[in-house]
């Protein structure tokens, strides 16, 4: 375990940022262009992911309550599958963040342009920049403190939506006194409308909407007592998961037809405009700012952690590894500040598709830290048999079997739509160039005794 790392964050910051994660721009806008992929099916294809994420963050809790550091999921590949495979992760988390993060930043421009038509674009990506630093180099509990918030912010919209929804569909609320029902589920050319490649294609949209919920990890290495507050955390993510993402997705598909919900709006914005909220678009408007300035905030902190652990296993330079008298890696952190001015200084004149390339490395990032975790679980299980852990991971090995299963078939789908497919042409690009980087930059060298002890102990 790190020295030097301060423990600040409690359960109460811990419970919102394991909600707050996995809320964001997949359901508040990107759902819509799932609807109109899957129709209301999407409902199972959300609770099948769900069930699929389930499993993985259960195998990385169990990993993360025995050993609970910053590196997370990079550390555990390291350390139980490989010194390459930490060194791909860790670095692939790392750029994911980093490109999501440049793109939030372009979101957040896009978002202050409804109400701010005339500023430039980069004025709002700059501000961001100068707004969000500080609470990753504070101190933890300044990260901890402003996640709590945020997420709150965004749950907060959740449930409005969900008891006008319920009240909508209910008693008539926004609709003259007549209830809606719930038949719209199945009443417009069925509950697979599109069929099962209709359903399938949504996938990706799917899984994007639930990246970030593994960044609880990452928060391992400065929790307070993380036995308890790591297990209590991960434990609740499935329930609230399900209840804030099928709980919306059956209240906007019960109230409206699928076919009323164009991909490129926001069903919450419909939702409080039915009610006959004239500044419905504005509050929405305001929970999507929210979400990307989480993003990034949650961003640097994972970046900041994950280059101080690839520095402590010598995957890094050395220097990656100062902290300041609050326990943050501010170098660490500082790095990757620096990274997203790249994203502020391509919204003076960017074009759209180094934003898709971006999109598409995070995309494919997150399949990959994702399946990573599976595996190291599975060597971390098999190295560890006696190990007698208080917090196991359900259904073991079926659920992981099912989850990994889940992954190979989202990335399969990738390869069908031209939106998708970039990402399954970068990704390989991108972890080629990595593998040469470590023989390149002479990592396996310094690794060899570690890679010896583990093939002993394999």
């Amino acid at each position: 375990m790190e020295s030097g790392l301060k423990r600040g964050l409690n359960v109460r910051h811990m419970n919102m940022i394991a909600v707050g994660s996995a809320i964001g721009v997949g359901l508040f806008l990107g759902s819509a262009s799932a609807i109109k992929a899957a129709g209301p099916s999407i409902i199972l294809a959300y609770a099948l992911c769900g069930a699929a994420i389930l499993f993985i963050i259960r195998a990385l809790g169990e990993m993360a309550v025995a050993n609970p550091v910053a590196g997370s999921f990079s550390r555990y590949a390291n350390d139980y599958i490989g010194p390459l495979a930490g060194f791909i992760t860790g670095w692939t988390y790392w750029f994911l963040w980093a490109a999501d993060g440049m793109a939030e930043l372009s979101a957040i421009a896009l978002y202050m342009k409804t109400w701010y038509p005339t500023v430039p674009s980069w004025v709002w990506a700059f501000s961001a920049l100068i707004i969000m630093p500080p609470f990753n180099l504070i101190a933890v509990k300044a990260f901890g403190e402003f996640e709590f918030w945020v997420s709150l912010i965004k749950i907060v919209t959740v449930l409005l939506m969900l008891v006008i929804g319920i009240g909508m569909i209910t008693v008539g609320i926004g609709n003259g006194g007549v209830a809606t029902g719930i038949s719209n589920i199945w009443s417009n050319g069925g509950f697979f409308p599109n069929g099962g490649m209709g359903w399938l294609l949504a996938l990706p949209m799917v899984g994007f909407a639930y990246l970030g919920i593994e960044i609880i990890g990452t928060t391992a290495g400065e929790a307070k007592d993380p036995e308890r507050t790591l297990a209590r955390a991960i434990n609740t993510i499935f329930w609230r998961v399900l209840f804030f993402y099928v709980g919306a997705l059956v209240v906007i598909l019960s109230v409206f037809p699928w076919t009323e919900i164009a991909s490129d709006s926001s069903p919450f914005v419909m939702i409080f405009a039915k009610l006959g909220i004239p500044s419905a678009a504005g509050i929405v408007n305001f929970a999507l700012l929210t979400t990307a300035l989480s993003a990034i905030n949650m961003g640097l902190f994972s970046n900041g952690r994950m280059l101080f652990n690839l520095s402590e296993q010598g995957q890094a330079p050395a220097w990656l590894k100062k902290l300041n008298r609050t326990g943050i890696p501010v170098n660490a952190v500082l790095v990757s500040i620096a990274t997203l001015f790249v994203g502020a200084l391509l919204n003076f004149n960017a074009p759209e598709s180094v934003f898709v390339w971006m999109t598409a490395i995070a995309t494919f990032g997150a399949i990959w830290t994702w399946g990573i975790i599976l595996v190291s679980h599975y060597r971390f299980k098999k190295l560890f048999a006696k190990l007698d852990g208080k917090f196991k991971s359900p259904l073991y090995p079926y659920g992981s079997i099912f989850a990994g299963a889940f992954l190979l078939v989202m990335l399969g789908v990738m390869t069908l739509q031209s939106d998708t497919l970039v990402a399954v042409i970068v990704g390989p690009i991108w972890l080629a160039a990595i593998i040469m980087i470590y023989y390149i930059g002479g990592h396996h060298k310094k690794n060899a005794a570690l890679g010896e002890s583990l093939k002993q102990l394999g």
